[in-house]
């Protein structure tokens, strides 16, 4: 049955195409959020480009016919903008009386209830306007159409029963093919059907379906990484494997994403020279503020928030003191920034450049909107690997949530394509404490 959408400002603001993704049903705006938009206009991050985008659209649309009698859609709905008539917003509780925004999209929901057959329903990423809207009998959703169940994410990997017989051939002929599908670039762990403790690790090649077993690793490891556990040792597959393009790394905390990806991104740079930078980025959180409230140059601003990666720059190449040591002694990151291999900054300056043959990490992609990840996956120049790192349990943002961010947006989206691959790490390495603290608190 066709329905009646009123849309909530955060929607657009988190979608801006999100007016014309309910198919054939009507779309609702009331006239408030044009008010709501324009207080956003002027801010700089992705937040109040989504508002100029959606104004402009809204503008354009404009030129079509009224927008109070409705603009039909080319799925066969109509888009409209509600005035919010007094008489219906004194008819909210006393509680709810005002000129709040949100009480006069309320409103609006309840005249069109009234006034219409259709089912009218309130879509708002706001928890609170849901609540309030289920108490005065609407019907409240959250927008879904960019969502992920979180619980039935991709993991990347599968063990898979076989014979003792096919686990040979992979190793004797150097590939499989099992009468079976597989996503591309997934990492198998075989299982020997009469003895299950035998087990080998493969992966598919691309979107051909066949096994080849893991490349092997340098003896000391990657940039003096080894791989703890089998996840591990998938996810240094899928990063020094040349061609995929795009690896998503998803592990609560102290699971070993950042390091690894750091890791590889070391050895593909500066000991193949693969690629001509390795640029490390993290989203300021929330992302685009202003950083210039910190003294200091750029770097000194972003030492805060970029501590964690030099943390893990320190584990590489072991102490920076080189009282004692060889002159050859790498000193860490930094003689990676003066060699002009290495760049770390934030993500409120990516917007806009393009980057070629660069081995690209993101950081706590988690805190991303899947439009600010789309931003960022457009940048990618010809020869550049993006890797991206999160927690979907950890999130910042108050804009996302695990199942709408944009790291486990890109995780589905991807996951049938040749050129992606994933692993979700589960297995807590930093310490025992660590792992333990994760799982209780």
């Amino acid at each position: 049955m066709k329905k009646v959408f009123v849309l909530d400002t955060n929607v657009l603001l988190h979608d801006p195409m999100a007016m014309f993704r309910f198919e054939d049903n009507d779309v609702v705006l009331p006239i408030t959020i044009i008010e709501e938009l324009d207080r956003f206009k002027k801010d700089t991050d992705d937040t109040g480009r989504n508002a100029r985008y959606v104004s402009r659209t809204l503008d354009d649309l404009r030129q079509q016919g009224s927008l109070v009698h409705g603009i039909p859609l080319a799925e066969g709905g109509s888009l409209k903008v509600a005035l919010c008539h007094r008489d219906t917003l004194m008819q909210l509780p006393a509680e709810l009386e005002g000129d709040k925004g949100d009480n006069a999209i309320l409103a609006v929901a309840m005249e069109y209830r009234h006034q219409y057959d259709l089912p009218v329903v309130l879509v708002s990423k706001d928890t609170n306007l849901r609540i309030k809207a289920d108490t005065l009998g609407l019907v409240a959703e959250d927008y879904e159409t960019d969502k992920v169940d979180i619980d039935d994410l991709y993991t990347g990997t599968i063990e898979v029963m076989t014979s003792a017989e096919a686990m040979s051939e992979l190793f004797g002929d150097g590939h499989l093919h099992l009468d079976r599908p597989f996503y591309p670039n997934q990492t198998i762990t075989l299982v020997d059907e009469a003895n299950p403790t035998h087990t080998a690790l493969a992966y598919v090649q691309g979107e051909h379906g066949k096994l080849l077993p893991l490349g092997k690793l340098p003896h000391s490891g990657v940039s003096r990484v080894q791989p703890r556990n089998r996840e591990q040792r998938f996810a240094f597959e899928l990063l020094l494997q040349d061609h995929i393009s795009l690896v998503t790394l998803v592990g609560k905390a102290g699971t070993g994403k950042t390091l690894l990806a750091i890791a590889a991104g070391v050895q593909k740079v500066a000991d193949e020279r693969l690629y001509s930078r390795l640029l490390i980025a993290r989203p300021i959180v929330p992302l685009g503020r202003d950083i210039g409230y910190l003294p200091g140059d750029i770097m000194e601003k972003l030492n805060p928030w970029m501590q964690p990666l030099y943390d893990n720059f320190d584990l590489i190449f072991g102490t920076q003191d080189t009282r004692g040591k060889p002159d050859h002694w790498r000193r860490g990151h930094q003689d990676m920034i003066d060699q002009g291999l290495l760049q770390i900054e934030p993500l409120t300056y990516i917007r806009g450049r393009s980057i070629p043959k660069q081995f690209l990490i993101v950081d706590e992609a988690q805190n991303l909107t899947p439009h600010e990840v789309k931003t960022i996956l457009t940048r990618a120049g010809e020869g550049t690997k993006i890797v991206l790192t999160g927690d979907p349990e950890q999130i910042d943002n108050p804009y996302v949530d695990a199942s709408s961010n944009g790291l486990t947006y890109v995780v589905e989206r991807f996951k049938g394509e040749a050129l992606a691959g994933h692993i979700t790490l589960t297995k807590g390495e930093r310490s025992a404490l660590a792992e333990r603290s994760a799982l209780l608190l």
